[in-house]
């Protein structure tokens, strides 16, 4: 059973940081690409960001590059998104999501199995 748990949302004010965590469990030996998503009240549900299960190749949305990174510790099982300058617009459950099978990072939702239940994050002043 493959366990998708993501923390770290809250309150941020617009310009400041905020770091998500998303923890994988599951079987041994495997790992995972990851990625994150978010939704917005009244929107469909869109790609932020991913990394490979190497951690060599990340991919980003544009409305995200150069202000939020990805990165991953395999030892801790753990993916992070690091959220700087954030926006008011950037408000929206954000979901981590893993798939075992994808060797390179994805966009598309439908790619991967298994998700987490989301963490708020709210950027108002």
């Amino acid at each position: 059973q493959v366990q998708v748990v993501e923390s770290g949302g809250g309150l941020v004010q617009p310009g400041g940081s905020l770091r998500l965590s998303c923890a994988t469990s599951g079987p041994r030996l495997r790992r995972y690409t990851t990625g994150w998503f978010r939704q917005a009240s009244g929107k469909e549900r869109e790609f932020v960001a991913a990394i490979s299960w190497s951690g060599d190749s990340t991919y980003y949305a544009d409305s995200v590059k150069g202000r939020f990174t990805i990165s991953r510790d395999n030892a801790k099982n753990t993916v992070y998104l690091q959220m700087n300058t954030v926006k008011p617009e950037d408000t929206a459950v954000y979901y981590c999501a893993a798939d075992p099978s994808l060797v390179q990072g994805s966009r598309v939702e439908s790619e991967y199995d298994y998700w987490g239940q989301g963490t708020q994050v709210t950027v108002s002043a």
